[in-house]
């Protein structure tokens, strides 16, 4: 069959194909329709409709009625009625505590005196008149803390400043009257804390020797201007001693090892005011036995 002849043959069948179509379809009009809307119909109802109506889980939940928990309430009971009884307790000490603060207050402004041109027994009778107070009320201390027998490291922190300002005090007192060192037993014995649990505590005592090592430099140059040229030797003798023995302690990173830090400062202004009264001459002759100890 040649090509034309080919071709013309098939254009003829798609015209017969295409008429049979279109009277198909003008014939049966209504049959294509419902086929056509069933294809696409119902996928759209199925995505469109809305979901059934379901249950609510919050309304059908019912909490749990409370059971009742006697061993949880006694516990709680126990514990409000401790924490009651700690809390009575430590207001009672606290009020000691401040009578303690208020009476060492009064002794540490009677020592202020020994910066003035003073009699030193008029300074020191005034002082010693509250070290008595003081130590009567750290006897009511000890009677309340008798209440709570093994816990005294846990109210301790409640005079533990007051203690240390007390044996600043103390110290500085001692070393007016003597020039010496007052000991940890020599402090507790004026405090009458050497009995029984209720003592004086070691980092206590230390941090008071440091609290009065503050007031050395104000008291050399004071006494310098009265024409006291020997009290710079004195001082430093004393500060040296005292801090060669603090460094045989192994000190920590504390509140303690912060106040040892500070000492050598004041031994350093004690050490100016020396060495300007020595080079000025009016440091008074050594002897060889002070030369050899200073």
């Amino acid at each position: 069959m040649r090509p034309a002849a080919a071709a013309a043959t098939a254009t003829a069948a798609a015209l017969r194909l295409r008429a049979a179509a279109a009277s198909l379809s003008a014939t049966h009009p209504a049959r294509l329709a419902p086929r056509r809307a069933a294809l696409l119909l119902p996928p759209l109802r199925g995505f469109c409709s809305p979901a059934p109506p379901r249950a609510s889980a919050a309304a059908d939940y019912e909490p749990p009625s409370r059971l009742p928990s006697p061993v949880m309430d006694a516990q709680f009971e126990s514990f409000r009625s401790q924490l009651d009884e700690s809390s009575t307790l430590r207001d009672r000490i606290r009020s000691v505590v401040s009578e303690i603060e208020s009476a060492s207050r009064v002794a540490s402004a009677a020592l202020l005196l020994v910066h003035q041109p003073v009699p030193l027994e008029d300074v020191l009778g005034k002082a010693k008149a509250q070290v008595d107070v003081i130590k009567g009320l750290y006897a009511q201390l000890a009677e309340v803390l008798k209440e709570c027998p093994g816990q005294y490291y846990r109210y301790h922190g409640d005079w533990r400043s007051e203690t240390q300002a007390v044996v600043s005090m103390l110290a500085f007192t001692h070393w007016l009257e003597t020039g010496g060192l007052l000991m940890h037993a020599e402090a507790q014995e004026k405090l009458g804390l050497s009995s029984g649990e209720f003592c004086l505590d070691v980092e206590d005592y230390l941090t008071g020797l440091c609290f009065m090592s503050n007031e050395f430099p104000r008291f050399v140059v004071n006494r310098v201007t009265a024409g006291d040229y020997d009290c710079p030797r004195k001082v430093l003798s004393f500060l040296t001693d005292l801090h060669a023995s603090f460094r045989m302690l192994n000190l920590r990173n504390d509140f303690l090892r912060k106040k040892f830090d500070g000492m050598k400062y004041d031994l350093r202004r004690v050490e100016e005011v020396y060495y300007d009264v020595k080079i000025r001459g009016l440091a008074p002759v050594e002897s060889k036995q002070e030369a050899a100890q200073s």
